[in-house]
């Protein structure tokens, strides 16, 4: 991956932004896929979240400052324009996000794209019950392995409340797991 700043420059110039932005979906759109994907469980949501992150990225990169890495202000913007894609759907069906989210977790075993067990799907159900902060957490520390630090800058928040969050996002899924 190229030097951040000298990407940010690149994405920032008139001459070069189109292909800096090319190199900048390249080395991203992956990892950002599956932060989305995490969120929105499935996979054409995922794909249309994430062209909606990249169309933002490249219309608002003028406003980055700098003040955080690169990753993490794309991070926050996949971040919010999962939770947005999500609040619309619930107000589109008339239905909460949570609804959302348990309708999402139901059409997994029919998603094509999907590839997991059925404890993969167990799981999802026991994420979807959390809080959608905890739900968030959870997901960044245990399937992208984010450092603290790194999900402090995306979220906007500390990093005590975020391994609290953590630490009480994994006794309920526990608890979820072992009930029977």
């Amino acid at each position: 991956m190229t030097d951040e700043t000298q990407l940010v420059e690149l994405l920032k110039s008139d001459t070069q932004k189109d292909e800096a932005f090319r190199l900048l979906v390249s080395d991203y759109k992956e990892r950002l896929y599956w932060h989305i994907r995490n969120i929105v469980k499935s996979h054409d949501d995922a794909d249309d979240v994430l062209q909606n992150t990249f169309i933002k990225v490249y219309k608002n990169i003028h406003n980055f400052k700098g003040d955080s890495k690169l990753f993490s202000w794309m991070y926050r913007i996949a971040t919010n324009e999962s939770i947005t894609y999500i609040n619309k759907e619930a107000k589109r069906q008339h239905i909460s996000n949570e609804a959302v989210q348990q309708l999402a977790i139901q059409n997994l075993s029919a998603d094509v794209y999907f590839e997991g067990s059925a404890i993969q799907l167990k799981l999802q159900k026991a994420i979807a019950t959390l809080p959608q902060k905890q739900q968030l957490v959870f997901n960044m520390k245990y399937f992208e392995d984010l450092k603290y630090k790194d999900m402090a800058a995306i979220l906007e928040t500390s990093e005590g409340a975020l391994k609290a969050s953590y630490h009480l996002a994994v006794k309920k899924i526990e608890a979820y797991l072992t009930e029977d």
